[in-house]
């Protein structure tokens, strides 16, 4: 606990130029110092950094080709800069294992904690990459073809972008580990996250990933709330749309996307703690 203002200086200046970048509203960047910080103070440099690894790769993905991917982020319920309630939905239970992991230090939870950034940071690719397939996405459910956009629909550049955006999760929290040396956070936390070689990150960033990235898909086709709009007909996660009030058709109303994130990021911290646990 005593470094904690290294990650209390980091997070204000990456959290700073988010907001300065308009990745991230007032409330989004006070939530992401807040999480930052925390971070640091319970974790490590690794558990600090895996974190920032994420938000870098999906703000720089979500501007990439913006203007193709518009027409399907209109109908989604939320877009552009992030608030606090998205900011603690993708990190708020990483927060918590490692606070988990600071009072009673278990490598294994060091693997869920992987995991659950991977299957954020796996669906965000899968949602900023796939967004650009020429090809038309299929509900994860029934395989029929819906249109670009639509909560639960896949596509195989989407899913290559799954497997990526886990990926590059395992092999940050790998590379981060050397930081563990020269800017310890001063707990047990530290160790549990070097309990883990380079291939077993790797391989815990894959299934954390697949496994939370798939299931969010799942949820979002079989009970996120939708709506239709009631002016183009479009089915969309919005409230809102061509500036009228849209129609809910389907899901449970209280079942909304940043929900759907927590609960994907849940089955991926478990599908790797249940891999991580093997593998000790």
């Amino acid at each position: 606990m005593g470094l904690w203002w290294i990650g209390l200086a980091g997070s204000l200046c990456l959290a700073g130029a988010a907001y300065w970048r308009r990745s991230l509203s007032g409330s989004g960047a006070l939530a992401a110092v807040v999480l930052g910080t925390a971070l640091y103070a319970l974790g490590s440099a690794s558990w600090f950094g895996t974190l920032i690894a994420f938000f870098l790769s999906s703000s720089l993905l979500s501007k990439w080709k913006q203007r193709r991917k518009a027409a399907a982020e209109s109908g989604y319920e939320k877009s552009g800069r992030r608030d606090a309630v998205q900011v603690w939905a993708n990190g708020g239970l990483g927060l918590a294992l490692c606070a988990a992991c600071a009072v009673r230090p278990e490598p294994a939870l060091y693997a869920a904690f992987v995991g659950v950034m991977a299957a954020v940071n796996a669906d965000t690719w899968a949602t900023e990459i796939g967004g650009l397939s020429r090809s038309e996405p299929r509900s994860i459910l029934t395989g029929r073809r819906v249109a670009a956009g639509t909560s639960g629909g896949v596509t195989p550049l989407g899913l290559a972008a799954t497997a990526a955006g886990g990926l590059f999760i395992g092999a940050a929290a790998w590379l981060l580990q050397r930081l563990d040396a020269v800017a310890p956070g001063g707990l047990d936390s530290a160790a549990a996250a070097g309990a883990y070689g380079g291939a077993e990150l790797l391989a815990l960033g894959l299934v954390g990933g697949a496994v939370g990235s798939l299931a969010d898909s799942a949820l979002g086709a079989a009970w996120q709330r939708m709506y239709r709009c009631r002016v183009c007909g479009r089915e969309l996660e919005a409230r809102r749309h061509c500036g009228e009030a849209a129609e809910h058709i389907r899901g449970w109303r209280a079942l909304g996307n940043d929900a759907v994130n927590v609960l994907g990021s849940m089955a991926g911290g478990a599908a790797a703690l249940l891999v991580g646990v093997l593998l000790l």
